[in-house]
């Protein structure tokens, strides 16, 4: 509503502070691509410069640490198999004990939000730490509760209250910290990174690196001697907290908002179905480059990421020197808002933007077709990075579950709730749905 009176770039105030908010997907690809360098910071808010220890890891660090542990984050997570086999067979283990869960309901009315998230964790621990958890272990709790909580505190007033009144906050920053459960199980979380680190010392063989901290402990001993070096130990246990918030509530939203789409259109589930029996059958493990012989399945689930744009505006940028964007200048530490939601529901790049409809993502001829406009892990050099993960496991839980289950709405149910809970991720409504065993 505001673009269609502004345009396409105009000036929110934000208490005292002036953010320029860019609107389709022209002003922020000018902004994000085509002048990546000049957005690359990010502002550091009161509130996670104190939550944090300040400017570490990956999200809410810029210049050269940001630089540093960026490059060596995508190497790394490349090197322990983003793309490869080593990867897909932990992704396929939780696929396979997401579906045995499921299972054990036998169509009965269930809230599929938990097991889920469990599923996706234990992914990015297989990573990270080089194992997964059982769900009864106490650590495994402790990296439950903390990603959750996190994300889910993120979402609520009180860091807006904290940016907005820090030196008030900030003298009350001991009871007001004590009084937030989020981050006293954020804490929680950095007490087990900081476990995992200590054993990981214990045992790792700097040549054989086999999981993140073995790499990341390697990086430490190659640099000891670089004054220039911004790795340490404070710094990777940001960086490993940053890849647990980051990837495992919005990759388990995304698979939440899937599956809702699945009970409200059957007849797009089904056309899933159809297309998995007759390419993949059921006598072996769905691979992630299976996605270029499912072209359906592929475009639907794209179609989730685009509807269900759960990352909203994105993350806010800061401009890094003085630049243009759409013709307009914009000054050196101006802030920025790409609102990705109005990117991916550009009417100018989506036949039917208000539709749920995964022929935006198919052929005349029904192959699948990449789109420009197609941003929701945002775009340039503050790209999600754990994008490439998060892909992996949504294609190989989505298709295994799919494959195994019709998901159906609870008896008496007629009604699905598809608007989202508002906050710093769109998220569904708590739902509960039926898996019935095909």
């Amino acid at each position: 509503m505001m673009a269609r009176r502004h345009g396409n770039m105009y000036t929110l105030w934000l208490g005292q502070t002036p953010v320029i908010v860019l609107n389709g997907f022209q002003a922020v690809k000018d902004a994000l691509i085509s002048h990546s360098e000049d957005f690359v910071d990010r502002p550091i808010t009161p509130f996670f410069r104190d939550v944090t220890g300040g400017p570490q890891g990956i999200i809410f660090a810029n210049g050269h640490t940001w630089k540093q542990q960026r490059r060596f984050s995508l190497m790394t997570l490349r090197n322990l198999g983003l793309g490869k086999k080593t990867l897909e067979e932990w992704v396929q283990g939780q696929a396979q004990l997401l579906v045995q869960t499921f299972a054990r309901e036998q169509g009965r009315p269930m809230d599929p939000s938990v097991s889920i998230l469990s599923s996706i964790n234990n992914v990015i621990a297989a990573v990270l730490f080089g194992h997964c958890f059982s769900s009864e272990d106490d650590s495994f709790q402790q990296l439950f509760k903390g990603s959750q909580a996190m994300a889910e505190f993120q979402g609520t007033i009180w860091p807006r209250l904290y940016d907005a009144f820090p030196s008030l906050m900030k003298h009350l920053s001991p009871v007001f910290m004590r009084s937030l459960l989020a981050l006293t199980h954020l804490q929680d979380l950095r007490r087990l990174i900081k476990d995992e680190i200590r054993s990981h010392q214990n045992s790792w063989v700097p040549e054989k690196p086999q999981d993140f901290i073995d790499s990341y402990l390697s990086q430490m001993w190659k640099t000891k001697d670089n004054p220039t070096s911004t790795f340490k130990e404070t710094n990777m246990i940001q960086v490993i907290t940053d890849l647990f918030i980051a990837g495992s509530d919005t990759t388990t939203i995304s698979l939440l908002w899937s599956i809702l789409y699945m009970m409200a259109h059957p007849e797009i589930q089904e056309r899933v179905q159809e297309e998995l029996d007759i390419l993949i059958g059921s006598s072996r493990e769905i691979r992630y480059e299976d996605r270029m012989i499912l072209p359906y399945t592929n475009a639907v689930l794209h179609e989730v990421l685009r509807y269900s744009s759960i990352s909203a505006i994105g993350v806010i940028r800061k401009c890094a020197k003085d630049t243009t964007v759409q013709g307009f200048p914009v000054s050196k530490g101006t802030l920025i808002y790409p609102n990705l939601f109005s990117v991916l529901y550009d009417p100018d790049h989506w036949e039917t933007p208000q539709e749920f409809n995964p022929s935006h993502f198919l052929d005349k001829d029904g192959n699948f077709l990449n789109k420009e406009a197609f941003l929701p892990f945002s775009a340039g050099h503050r790209v999600c990075l754990g994008e490439q993960l998060a892909k992996t496991s949504l294609f190989i839980m989505f298709s295994s579950l799919l494959r195994a289950f019709t998901f159906r709405l609870p008896e008496g149910v007629k009604e699905i709730n598809k608007k989202p809970i508002v906050g710093f991720i769109l998220q569904p409504q708590p739902y509960k749905m039926c898996a019935v065993p095909r």
